[in-house]
């Protein structure tokens, strides 16, 4: 339902432009709170007090109401639907258009019922501020809390929150405060400060747009001076342009790319570079409605067709941008999250993932800071419940082109499906996680091969086996009887060992932090690369520093295996294969581990193994185990074993 603007204010408010058009800022606020707390009410009477209603419509509902025996309520201006006047609340996400005086207003009403949280995500998508209402008698509620929490979530920055039905507390200043202190620490806790806290009566008019005798203790805005207070965001017209692919048209002899713009601007002649395959190309022409070819530049919110000077391949999802500006491309992602789902969601679970135009599969690698948005002690957990909130770092099956949310609030955003369905929706906080960036000039070889053709002749996807611990756990020797292991049943794995690449590709690094963790990365980009390429990496360093293997296992995602070699330090320096713990002990090598106490061992191995109470085939037997049942080998062990 759209209301749309019938009366405004006086024209001696508004800005004037050189050109004589006058310009006012418009800001997209959404109003959330809980169910009954008195948001369409608000609504209305903000459409009465600011002059927006069309003419007639109030003495028609007045009259409505008379016939019907009923006291008439500002509520019903909003009540469209006959489905919402039976149930007595909102069920549906609805844009309303007023003016105050220096403003021009989109108003989003999202529903305040638990069922509908759905559509609440959607209707605060493209919020510049909120107003979060509360009833003066209830008070701040559990799901007054979780609306703050999604308000967080979807980077609205900007909240003025409206304490109203002041009426059922006689007005009262002291409950006023209590709510006010109460809702403000809530707010403040999530980062979010409260640009107003506003006593109201959206019933009788109190504090909508002036300050009554009723509230005379109160000094501060009315409804409509908050909403003066907020601060418009940058027009998407003046962001980097993003204009994501929706289609491919043939007409006559031409390859018309069709996307609405959704920021910046694009025209003829262009430089343009299509993400995440980086190829470059120039706008011959853009093509719009009603008049084609357009003859000026087209801007945000348009939806165009734009031709090329060269032949290229472009698929829907791309992003097309100008070459000084593009996204980034990336395979991994951190994004704040609210949950919708009925399961939790959990490290390991594949999904859809949908950024504009762009789906791919995923898998979610770790999750952080889960939280109940309705408990006032949040209690973190490792997986995200219905209704619930968390970050989450996702690992994605093909490279997409993204901006982080506070770059750009349009390409910025992220929803997650579970068969089909919409599980969950969020903010794109970080790309990359710590992968490098690929020059716009580099365009990488894909093999020949398709992973799965490897995975059907090998009986096994790819893998990296991170084996680390102190020099002379055991990893070499694990990691050649794990090697022979799996090739003796077809497989094919390839060892990496840290000793072997350092007299190789890595002979021109020394053991400077700076140095090892060059060593640890050329190590993991190489193992990845086998390992996407179908083949099991077995890797065997000591690889000291946690944050060292934490950036090999973000190069590698999902593929990432790390097994902990436990050995205790007094038996790894008894055995002393390479004479190198009696060198340390001379003085011979200062940099060695396992002297100093410098090895920072795993917190969370996918597997940990002591060779001093295992035997080397258990070991090997244990990390095969694991490839098993984590996915990476194809059928049961014992169907492996009867193969070879």
């Amino acid at each position: 339902m759209n209301i749309a603007v019938s009366k405004i204010v006086p024209t001696a408010s508004l800005a004037t432009i050189p050109n004589g058009v006058t310009a006012r800022p418009q800001v997209r606020i959404v109003i959330v709170g809980h169910v009954d707390h008195g948001k369409s009410t608000l609504v209305g009477r903000l459409l009465h007090e600011t002059g927006s209603l069309p003419d007639g419509k109030l003495e028609m509902l007045q009259a409505v109401s008379a016939r019907r025996g009923m006291p008439f309520e500002w509520s019903f201006l909003l009540d469209a639907l006959q489905t919402e006047r039976d149930q007595g609340i909102t069920i549906d996400t609805t844009q309303i258009r007023f003016r105050t005086p220096s403003r021009d207003v989109v108003l989003i009403d999202a529903p305040g019922h638990a069922e509908f949280l759905r559509n609440m995500i959607t209707g605060a998508s493209q919020a510049d501020g909120a107003i979060l209402i509360i009833d003066a008698l209830e008070g701040v509620r559990d799901q007054t809390r979780r609306h703050g929490y999604l308000l967080h979530l979807l980077g609205v920055k900007q909240v003025a929150v409206v304490v109203n039905k002041m009426d059922r507390v006689d007005y009262s200043a002291a409950r006023f405060k209590e709510i006010s202190d109460e809702i403000s620490a809530h707010l403040i806790g999530l980062g979010v400060t409260p640009t107003a806290i506003v006593p109201i009566s959206a019933r009788d008019g109190d504090g909508v747009t002036e300050r009554t005798a009723n509230i005379n203790w109160y000094s501060g805005p009315t409804v409509v001076e908050a909403i003066d207070g907020l601060t418009p965001a940058r027009a998407l017209d003046e962001l980097a342009l993003r204009l994501p692919v929706q289609a491919i048209y043939k007409f006559d002899d031409r390859r018309i790319v069709a996307g609405r713009v959704e920021s910046g601007h694009i025209g003829t002649g262009d430089e343009i570079v299509i993400m995440p395959t980086g190829k470059v190309a120039k706008v011959k022409s853009v093509e719009s409605w009603p008049q084609t070819p357009a003859t000026t530049r087209q801007g945000a919110g348009r939806s165009v067709g734009i031709t090329l000077d060269r032949e290229l391949f472009l698929e829907r999802g791309d992003v097309i941008a100008h070459v000084k500006a593009a996204p980034r491309d990336t395979r991994r992602l951190r994004a704040r999250i609210f949950w919708l789902h009925d399961a939790p969601l959990k490290p390991g679970a594949s999904v859809l993932v949908r950024l504009g135009t762009m789906e791919t599969r995923a898998t979610i690698v770790a999750i952080d800071k889960a939280v109940d948005p309705g408990e006032l002690a949040s209690v973190e957990t490792s997986s995200i419940g219905r209704n619930h909130v968390g970050e989450i770092d996702i690992s994605l099956a093909k490279p997409v082109a993204v901006d982080p949310y506070t770059d750009n609030p349009r390409t910025g955003r992220l929803v997650i499906e579970i068969n089909g369905r919409i599980a969950g929706g969020g903010l794109v906080l970080s790309v990359d996680s710590g992968q490098r960036a690929i020059p716009i000039d580099i365009v990488p070889v894909e093999s020949a091969l398709r992973p799965e053709e490897r995975s059907a002749r090998y009986g096994h996807g790819g893998a990296v086996v991170w084996l680390t611990g102190l020099p002379g756990s055991g990893k070499s020797t694990l990691a050649r009887a794990l090697e022979r292991k799996l090739f003796s049943h077809g497989g094919s794995p390839l060892l990496l060992d840290g000793d072997t690449l350092r007299a190789g590709l890595n002979g021109d690094l020394g053991f400077s932090p700076k140095d090892r963790a060059e060593n640890i990365r050329r190590l993991a980009e190489m193992a990845t690369h086998l390992a996407r390429n179908g083949h099991i990496a077995i890797v065997a360093a000591v690889s000291p520093s946690s944050d060292d293997r934490a950036q090999a296992r973000r190069i590698a995602d999902d593929l990432f295996r790390e097994v902990y070699v436990a050995t205790p330090a007094e038996i790894c320096e008894s055995r002393d294969p390479k004479g190198h713990y009696a060198k340390a002990r001379a003085g011979n090598l200062p940099s060695f581990t396992g002297i100093a106490n410098d090895y920072q061992p795993p917190a969370n191995a996918e597997l940990t193994i002591d060779t001093s109470t295992r035997s080397v085939t258990e070991g090997a037997d244990e990390i095969e185990r694991l490839l098993a049942n984590t996915g990476v080998l194809f059928g049961d062990l014992d169907d492996l074993a009867a193969n070879i």
